[in-house]
């Protein structure tokens, strides 16, 4: 799933900072979930993607993320 790379230029053209002063927690957390998505749309639509492609791909790999959510075992591991 992750790719390694150690060259900043690659990291820096994907992912954007956001930004941390003047909210509350969950607004803070949803922020930053869309910005991801965001860039991650942004870097599989420069590798060829299509908007189809992308769709299909962030929905199964956010239903399996939420599918295997298990709040008990997050919260004692946390």
């Amino acid at each position: 799933m992750a790719e390694a790379s150690n060259e900043p230029s690659a990291h820096d053209m994907f992912v954007t900072e956001f930004p941390k002063q003047g909210m509350g927690i969950v607004d803070y957390l949803q922020g930053r979930v869309h910005f991801a998505l965001l860039d991650q749309m942004k870097f599989m639509s420069k590798s060829g993607m299509n908007q189809a492609q992308i769709k299909d791909t962030l929905i199964a790999t956010i239903t399996e993320i939420i599918d295997s959510f298990e709040p008990e075992k997050e919260s004692k591991g946390s």
